[in-house]
């Protein structure tokens, strides 16, 4: 008697394919964008790849069940060819980092893991080839077909079979990495979006500037306290310091090994420090356009100083008002303050669960907030010795926080779409506001603490903090940034723009 097993059916095949593409649109419906960060820049990742990404593993799975039931050795070679590929990529294009910013997801991918995902992908095509030989004489395209029809039997995720026919078909291969960000804007002749007309601006925002220099994503915007001058900070690897009334560039500070996630000048206008990828926090002197050097902390009394700031990513960095102290925030869960100008690490705060993705100081300095990716927000009292309160209510990650300038209201934005104004003291959730439709990746309070703005993935708000109504909806997405008079907002904007608003009335 045969005691091996049959291999499993062609149409065993398509199902794993089927299923592998409606958990691929599972995963984009749930983390929202994703990219990849390395020394080569930055690539996006996008639904329709993670649909594809599903179907290449569900082939893999038939793949790797084809050749075990029987045992046929052209399986192992299509395993060991994808392997060398992905080997020779990650020797090609060095470290690789993955991010999620909806979710806060970010790890490292190394020169095995390469290999392995190499691996995988000459399964899946020793899957299809199985799938395709033999049994059925038919074409690539009626093959798709009919997983077509396999995918459509989950209502659902209709919508993911246009998404997979144009991954397979390499449309999507060619589509260089600009922005993470959806932008779904409509705008007048002058570049400004329309407004509401059930809204009534009791200001008028002028665009009176679009700065284009970069030529990727912008993460983060910095204005000097003096009002002279921006820094802004890209996935293309590059902070870029912008004249402030004529919009011109002034100077190009690169040397960060990957996407250039957070940026902060200091109080005194003499610095400013940025945070990257690579997990360091570098620090430039803004006027002599001197590079100052990274903070680095020794993890031992026994070791030497480590080459980077943190263990993850450096997702966000505030200067303390009195500016002696630099606060970091990284997605290896851990808060690090830094002495200004000695750069020794002074404390490390623990408590979030998931990466920290956004920092802030109070006014007089005694209180740090963040947000995490475990959905919470912590309030930090320094002279407690770190203790935290910690704020629940966001059904997601937590991106954006800002504390008003009389310490009175804390203002949080979430990947949920929704922004949430609690009492700084108490803690009590004041409003919830729910006009955003895509998750809020920044905010920003006007010095009188009247205004805030407000940045998602599909454009900005300006709020009256008292009422909670909208002001004024502008073109613009990921970060917003109040001059210290509060008559210039700045935004970032369609792939790698930078945009300055200016208040007409004032």
């Amino acid at each position: 008697m045969n005691n091996l097993k049959s291999a499993p059916s062609n149409k065993t095949g398509v199902g794993f394919i089927a299923t592998g593409a409606v958990a691929g649109v599972g995963v984009s419906a749930t983390v929202g964008g994703m990219g990849l960060a390395g020394g080569f820049g930055a690539v996006g990742i996008g639904a329709t790849s993670l649909v594809g990404a599903g179907a290449v593993a569900g082939a893999a799975t038939y793949g790797a069940i084809t050749a075990i039931a029987e045992g046929d050795v052209t399986a192992w070679g299509a395993v060991g060819v994808g392997a060398i590929g992905g080997a020779t990529v990650s020797s090609f294009v060095g470290g690789i980092g993955v991010v999620a910013p909806k979710i806060g997801l970010a790890f490292g991918i190394g020169a095995v893991p390469m290999a392995y995902v190499g691996a995988v992908v000459g399964l899946a095509a020793y899957g299809i080839a199985s799938i395709l030989d033999n049994e059925y004489s038919e074409t690539p395209k009626q093959f798709f077909d009919r997983m077509e029809g396999k995918v459509l039997e989950v209502e659902a995720y209709s919508a993911a079979v246009n998404e997979l026919e144009a991954f397979l078909s390499g449309e999507d291969f060619n589509q260089k990495f600009a922005t993470l960000e959806v932008e779904d804007e409509l705008e007048t002749p002058s570049g400004k979006q329309m407004v509401s007309r059930n809204l009534a601006p009791s200001n008028t925002w002028k665009c009176v500037h679009t700065l284009k220099g970069h030529t990727a994503a912008v993460n983060a915007i910095a204005i000097s306290p003096d009002g002279k001058k921006i820094v802004s900070a890209s996935d293309d690897g590059s902070v870029l310091e912008w004249d402030i009334k004529t919009g011109k560039k002034l100077y190009s500070f690169t040397g960060q090994a990957g996407a250039v996630l957070s940026v902060a000048i200091s109080p005194d206008n003499e610095m400013f420090a940025s945070g990257c990828v690579d997990r360091k926090i570098s620090s430039w002197h803004l006027g002599a356009k001197k590079y100052l050097g990274i903070f680095n902390y020794s993890s031992s009394a026994y070791y030497s100083d480590s080459p980077v700031s943190h263990n993850g990513f450096v997702t966000s960095i505030a200067f303390s008002p009195d500016n002696r102290i630099i606060a970091s925030a990284s997605t290896d869960k851990t808060i690090r303050l830094w002495g200004r100008y000695t750069k020794e690490l002074k404390r490390t705060l623990n408590g979030h669960l998931e990466a920290v993705l956004c920092i802030t100081f109070s006014p007089d300095g005694k209180i740090i907030a963040s947000g995490g990716a475990d959905k919470t927000i912590r309030i930090w009292n320094l002279d407690a010795l770190g203790q935290s309160l910690v704020l629940t209510g966001h059904l997601a990650a937590v991106q954006a926080v800002v504390i008003s300038p009389d310490a009175k209201t804390l203002i949080s934005g979430g990947a949920d779409s929704t922004i949430k104004i609690w009492s700084l003291a108490t803690g009590q959730l004041l409003r919830t506001l729910t006009e955003h439709q895509a998750s809020i990746m920044s905010l920003a309070i006007s010095s009188d603490g009247k205004t805030f703005a407000s940045a998602s993935n599909n454009g900005a708000k300006l709020w009256n903090l008292a009422t909670g109504e909208i002001l004024e909806n502008l073109s613009g997405c990921n970060a917003v940034a109040f001059s210290s008079n509060g008559n210039t907002l700045v935004s970032g904007g369609k792939n790698g723009t930078v945009i300055i608003w200016n208040n007409i009335y004032c």
